[in-house]
């Protein structure tokens, strides 16, 4: 192997035996298109992050070891190591022992950079400013070399620069939230521009050979496309997505170096926001007809809707901010009929060209859209808009674009309100309405909530303005039951039905009416003759519930610091974080039991309280289930969504416990548990070979079984059943295998508990199995020193399990995320039965004793 000084890869090729490491050797060969970027997440001795920019052929790279932070004041020492070959970019695997690195390697984020100036010149100085365009970066960043003479390593700090994708560390953390590889989880297509671009892209004069694109005049007028609402993504096609932003939707029609702003009704906002108009004129486009949507941008870099109607109210139009998501017509091309993946790296090309603040793509994602609509719920947004990326451009409603919500939300029209008792100056409620197929007011409920006294008394004032001698409703329709009457005890006031507000709400009841309605704000950009119910298209394979549940925005999380684990210093925040990253896997054991909480407002240290009943207890998303479940008790409580989960992390919950059964199927099991749990004395060899000997006697029953780590001492075997039998039987059951167990090997099992019955020894403990006992669930963290996860684990891996709580809530996620298959995936479709297995075992139900 060439080992010239003057390759750049020769130290890399000194540093590695590729007669044992499966690394690419990789030759220094400058390649043609857009400049690569990789960050490959490596469990070497200890973990970190190699950082890695494609340049002159090669790969430079930094080794950063906690990781990218997209808070801007949080920077991140990035040791500047060896280059590497560009086909370095897709290597993932395990580096042999006693080689250079050695560990596991996955490819935790790609994609493409833009270099901000000459990037040669910037490693001069030790100064490197870049744009990243990949699954999980985004945005602005730097690297800058702070190294001093005589260093023996050359230590550079990475931080994010201030943009609309920088985040407090205390909100998120992208580590945490996406840990897993994007081969073996892809989040979106990194397709890279056409051209090389190192600097900003000079102008643009026609568009690439696009399939479908025609040579047309730029129409005088053009309506947007337009999405339908959906429960899920259809499993047929392709589909691509991206943020629902919360703003109004604009198009810009921009030629002969002249921009309009048009609303989707046509009217013309370019004097309300000239710095985007100025913008728009910068753009390196001969003509274009643009879609997008205007957003002012929070604090925490989501979309504020109010914030956006302050800066009309205010003509304070500088925050406004203009996300661009398609081209239907582009440089004297009508691009309509050309598929959206197409007419999107048109769009990257120009928008690359954009030197303005207030003018940015909007980027889209090639990802699982339950994973994303969990994520966008989890940082604030609306929700994802989901769009076929075969699909044509239709000035029309359609179902190849998908909108789905966070929470039901859409506009109404406001037909009337009430005065606020003791304030007349102020609104008590709004009445609400849509418009039927033929154009008919439908009342449909009211709002109360969602303004404060100030916003009250504005909204009051301006719907005076618009008041009516009568209902704007039909009388026939309102008299109908359940819909609102023509009196509504004499206090409403009606109005023209020319104002919309848009309005956030639980669910519709079966007559037509809205549940559990908060007012978001009026609208200025939709004419109140096109507001209708909003129908749920129903897609061929709606989200999967059963892997994520329903999704939440981000819970504020209170008293973060405080420490919950004084062994470990870790705070209440890294348990919020932790199980907002284990909801795909945690839910499946959640979704649909009972569940029993084990709170810790001190810490593990501090009482702890196990509660089975009541909902009063501010979680949102919790749920009671119904009483009639356990006669003479009260509700027991499911945690059916991430809302639920992470609110419960909020309110000091550290354990979740599950029955073995089902709501819908409460008195018929549908698992055995065996609980393995040593005496003082026991080494955990022993936990081994009796999880070993456990599992064997199961199999000599015919019956197969999953392990865990309990996140304690011990271990747990679980045997998945058809929920066929009652719990006495299958308790007692379990207790004649253990009886037999203890009976068999004496010196190792016993069949009683307490701690005299098991010193050296193991009880087996079936006393999980009765009605009403619970077992922590998978990948629940436990209360004690440490914050243990139970971990489902390979039976293959039981030898080098090195105890019952080897993965904490500080390592259990970073785990997962280097294992490519799930040791538990057939658990889900094993139903089991006992009949077999209770006639080997010469088991009489009812007969065994306690």
């Amino acid at each position: 192997m060439a080992t010239k000084t003057s390759n750049p890869l020769s130290s890399y090729w000194k540093k590695r035996d590729f007669g044992r490491t499966s690394e690419p050797s990789g030759e220094h060969v400058a390649q043609a298109g857009a400049l690569s970027f990789v960050i490959q997440k490596h469990a070497a001795t200890r973990l970190h992050y190699d950082f890695r920019l494609e340049l002159d052929g090669v790969l430079l790279s930094w080794a950063v070891p906690k990781g990218p932070s997209y808070d801007p004041s949080v920077k991140r020492m990035a040791i500047h190591v060896e280059d590497h070959p560009v086909s370095y970019g897709s290597f993932e695997g395990t580096i042999p022992p006693k080689q250079y690195g050695a560990g596991t390697v996955i490819v935790w984020d790609n994609g493409t950079w833009i270099p901000i100036g000459d990037p040669r010149e910037g490693l001069k100085v030790g100064k490197l400013v870049f744009d990243l365009h990949g699954q999980k970066m985004a945005g602005r960043w730097e690297l800058v070399k702070i190294a001093k003479p005589g260093d023996r390593q050359e230590p550079w700090l990475l931080f994010k620069k201030r943009d609309a994708y920088a985040r407090p560390s205390a909100e998120y953390d992208v580590v945490t939230a996406l840990p897993d590889s994007v081969i073996a989880k892809p989040l979106k297509s990194s397709a890279p521009p056409s051209a090389r671009k190192e600097t900003r892209a000079s102008k643009v004069e026609s568009v690439p050979s696009i399939s479908g694109a025609i040579k047309a005049p730029l129409p005088a007028k053009l309506s947007p496309q337009l999405a339908t609402l959906a429960a899920g993504i259809p499993s047929i096609g392709r589909w691509s997505c991206e943020a629902k932003w919360d703003g109004y939707r604009l198009l810009a029609r921009v030629e002969k170096g002249k921009a309009r702003l048009i609303t989707r009704g046509g009217h013309d906002w370019s004097d309300k926001m000239p710095g985007i108009v100025d913008d728009l004129e910068n753009l390196a486009v001969k003509s274009a007809w643009l879609d997008g949507e205007i957003v002012v941008l929070s604090d925490r870099g989501v979309p504020s809707f109010n914030a956006l109607q302050k800066a009309f109210d205010t003509s304070d139009a500088d925050h406004i901010v203009y996300f661009v998501f398609d081209a239907p017509f582009l440089n004297g091309y009508d691009l309509r009929r050309a598929p959206l993946s197409e007419r999107r790296e048109a769009l990257k090309q120009i928008m690359m060209g954009s030197t303005g603040e207030r003018l940015r793509l909007s980027e889209n994602f090639d990802a699982d859209p339950a994973s994303l609509l969990a994520s966008a719920c989890e940082i604030g947004l609306e929700g994802i808009i989901a769009k076929r990326s075969d699909a044509p451009y239709e000035s029309r409603r359609t179902d190849t674009w998908l909108k789905l919500k966070c929470k039901q939300r859409q506009d109404f029209v406001v037909c009337g309100f009430t005065d606020r008792a003791n304030a007349v100056s102020q609104v008590g409620s709004l009445i609400l309405g849509v418009h039927d197929a033929d154009g008919q007011l439908v009342p449909v409920g009211s709002v109360g909530t969602g303004w404060n006294a100030e916003e009250s008394e504005s909204l009051h004032a301006r719907l005076v303005k618009h008041l009516a001698p009568q209902s704007p409703f039909d009388p026939a329709l309102a008299k109908k039951p359940g819909r609102w009457s023509k009196r509504i005890a004499g206090s409403e006031r009606w109005l023209k039905p020319r104002i919309v507000a848009e309005v956030e709400f639980a669910e519709w009841t079966p007559d037509g009416q809205i549940r559990h309605a908060s007012f978001v704000a009026l609208r200025i950009d939709k004419p109140a003759r096109e507001i209708m119910r909003e129908s749920t298209t129903q897609a061929v394979a709606a989200l999967p519930t059963k892997k994520i549940g329903s999704a939440t925005r981000s819970i504020q999380v209170t008293h973060a610091e405080r420490v919950i684990d004084e062994s470990t210093g870790l705070t209440k925040l890294h348990l919020v974080r932790y199980y907002e990253s284990i909801a795909p896997w945690i839910l499946p054991h959640l979704v649909g039991r009972p569940c029993s909480l084990v709170r810790g407002p001190s810490g593990v240290s501090g009482p702890l309280f196990f509660q089975k009943h009541g909902s009063k207890i501010g979680i949102p998303g919790i749920r009671e289930l119904d009483a009639a479940l356990w006669p003479g008790h009260a509700a027991l409580l499911e945690i059916p969504t991430t809302e639920a989960l992470v609110g419960a992390a909020q309110m000091n919950v550290i354990e979740f416990h599950t029955w073995n059964s089902v709501a819908g199927n409460i008195d018929k099991p549908d698992r055995i548990v065996f609980d393995l749990d040593p005496g003082e004395g026991t080494a955990w060899k022993q936990v081994q070979e009796a999880a070993t000997l456990v599992r064997t006697l199961l199999s000599e029953l015919n019956l197969e079984s999953w392990l865990k780590t309990s996140g304690g001492k011990g271990l747990h075997i679980v045997v998945p059943l058809a929920p066929r039998l009652d719990y006495d039987t299958v308790k007692d059951f379990s207790q004649a295998v253990v009886q037999h167990l203890a009976r068999t090997i004496p010196s190792r099992f016993v069949a009683k508990s307490g701690p005299a019955n098991r010193v050296g020894k193991l009880f087996v403990d079936y006393l999980r199995n009765g009605h009403g006992a619970t077992t922590a669930a998978a990948f629940s963290a436990r209360a004690r020193p440490g914050l243990g996860v139970s971990m489902p684990v390979s039976w293959d891996a039981l030898s080098k399990i090195k105890s019952g709580s080897q993965w904490t809530i500080a390592t259990a996620r970073e785990y997962l995320s280097f294992q490519a298959v799930d040791p538990w995936a057939g658990y889900w479709k094993k139903k089991q039965t006992l009949t077999a297995a209770i006639k080997t075992l010469g088991f009489k139900p009812g007969k065994s004793k306690q």
